[in-house]
């Protein structure tokens, strides 16, 4: 007993590491390099022995674990640890999924593209369900300072994240094959090549992108140079609670673009053509509040231009959409974006009854609804795409709005619910991949921080500091073609996803076969290694 779970445990404990290394490729730190590393170390330990599949299933939930509780913990701060874990185990029955298709795969030609192709799809169903999905952790999300983010001019961030798996894959492959290689001899001298092949289809693929990306000075047809502005208000406290003060916050923001009209009119900044205040600037409903509609409307006159602002509608019925509105003094009140994707247990409670049961906390989410729409509004002439938050970590947001012609993309976001955690570097992380993806500058508002403009090439051209008032101002380029992977749209990912269910179904198709020509047994954990089980070179 002691020899056989020896083994097991050693596997259960590199499984953990792998996800640790991926948690550390992840923002702040800027370790991407990590991720390739961490897929190649659970790759290894699923395919350096035969397994069966649920054991496959049982390393790979490991090393979601691994990864996605250390990744998630912001959602914990002010509501206690069993949201957290339970998102986070939740979430890593994906990562099983991975795991039991790795050890079904392994035995099929081309082993690490169709392994990479299974990453992809479980990356794809954890986007999707349950809930609409939640898309944190994606692979993608951890490489803005890595040269891999270029693939996303191509196919966004999907085939980023299948590039880190096919490298990981490779490495994985290319360890197992050396070990090989010294026990084999020269018979199996080839082995460690193809893997290095499969281990340099990425890189060498990121690299001829890198000639498609769009960089801040890059001509457009069509195109204008116009100022934004980014208003930080801050908040006067953290926490769930942060909005008890709804009027302080509001007069914040306020106050922010009041100095800074100060230092339009001293010739310290340029004058914005366009203001954007964060989610949330104001929670008190500007359509139906008299006092919160003047105060807009004196910073838009200080200012001198329209304001996007993040706004709470109540709706008749009396739920609320969380809205952005472009606001003139001249004018007041114009288009407005509703939030289309909005967080369930946060904005909204599904199953109400039924939650409240687990937390005390659980009636304090809201009860928003989501709107409709192409997520683009037009203020100053600018078409501007909007994605609210949360919105941003979902591929659709924003390429719905490049299809409505967006120049500009705007992330109004609060973080002030989060306290003072990783979460807001994560979010800014998203931001940048999304703006290599789609070619555009993208405005990061935040009403504690991190606020920042992001250049279409991904680099932060400037940011602010946590929890202090701030405005950032910039002239940045509107821009009007479509990045290749803004014209593809869905198709990349739905093509890797089609062909790790393809090759999923061919390798059953082979297992059935084997089987019935040798009359074995499916392999278990602990069974001997035979020659022909390996993820080895003839599985290459």
């Amino acid at each position: 007993m002691t020899r056989r779970l020896a083994p097991v445990s050693a596997r259960s404990l590199a499984a953990v590491g792998a996800g640790l290394l991926l948690f550390a490729g992840f923002p702040p730190r800027p370790l991407w390099f990590l991720a390739p590393v961490g897929i190649a170390v659970l790759v290894v330990v699923l395919t350096a022995r035969p397994m069966q599949r649920k054991a496959g299933f049982g390393y790979g939930f490991l090393a979601g674990l691994g990864f996605l509780v250390p990744l998630l913990p912001w959602i914990g701060v002010y509501v206690g640890p069993l949201p957290w874990l339970a998102l986070a185990a939740a979430e890593a029955l994906f990562l099983g999924l991975f795991g039991a298709l790795v050890v079904h795969l392994r035995s099929m030609p081309a082993a690490p593209l169709w392994i990479a192709a299974a990453w992809s799809l479980t990356e794809y169903l954890r986007s999707s369900v349950p809930f609409g999905g939640f898309p944190w952790g994606r692979l993608a999300f951890g490489q803005p300072d890595g040269f891999l983010v270029w693939l996303a001019a191509v196919g966004g961030a999907p085939l980023v994240s299948f590039a880190v798996a096919l490298i990981g894959s490779g490495a994985a492959a290319l360890v197992l094959a050396v070990l090989r290689h010294r026990n084999r001899g020269p018979s199996d001298r080839g082995g460690p090549w193809i893997a290095v092949a499969w281990m340099s289809v990425a890189p060498l693929a990121a690299l001829a992108a890198w000639p498609l990306l769009v960089t801040a000075d890059t001509p457009d047809s069509g195109g204008r140079a116009v100022t934004v502005a980014a208003i930080q208000g801050s908040v006067p406290r953290l926490g769930l609670d942060f909005n008890a003060q709804r009027k302080a916050v509001l007069d914040n923001h306020v106050a922010q673009t009041l100095e800074l009209a100060e230092q339009v009119r001293s010739g310290q900044v340029d004058a914005p053509d366009v203001v954007i205040w964060p989610e949330n600037a104001s929670d008190i409903d500007p359509l139906r509040n008299a006092d919160a509609a003047a105060d807009i409307s004196a910073a838009s006159a200080a200012i001198g231009a329209p304001i996007l602002v993040g706004a709470v509608l109540i709706n008749g019925d009396g739920t609320t959409t969380n809205s952005v509105i472009v606001w003139d003094a001249q004018s007041g009140p114009g288009e407005q974006h509703d939030k289309r994707i909005i967080q369930p247990f946060g904005e909204y409670l599904p199953y109400r009854s039924f939650f409240r049961l687990f937390s005390e906390y659980a009636d304090r989410a809201g009860f928003f609804v989501p709107g409709d729409g192409d997520g683009t509004v037009t203020a100053a002439g600018i078409t501007i795409g909007v994605a609210t938050c949360y919105e941003v970590a979902f591929d659709r947001a924003f390429r719905d709005s490049i299809d409505a012609g967006a120049q500009l993309l705007a992330v109004p976001t609060n973080n002030a619910t989060f306290g003072d955690t990783e979460m807001t570097y994560q979010q800014l992380a998203m931001s940048r991949v999304r703006a290599v993806e789609h070619g555009r500058t993208v405005i990061v508002a935040a009403t504690s921080g991190v606020s920042a403009v992001v250049d279409p090439d991904g680099r932060v051209q400037q940011r602010t500091a946590l929890f202090e008032p701030a405005a950032l101002v910039a002239r940045v380029q509107l821009r009007q073609d479509a990045t290749l992977a803004s014209r593809f749209g869905p198709v990349p990912e739905l093509a890797l996803c089609v062909g790790a269910v393809a090759a999923a179904g061919v390798a059953l198709v082979r297992d059935r076969r084997r089987r019935d020509a040798s009359g074995s047994q499916p392999d278990t954990d602990a069974a001997p290694t035979p020659a022909d089980g390996r993820f080895d070179r003839e599985d290459l």
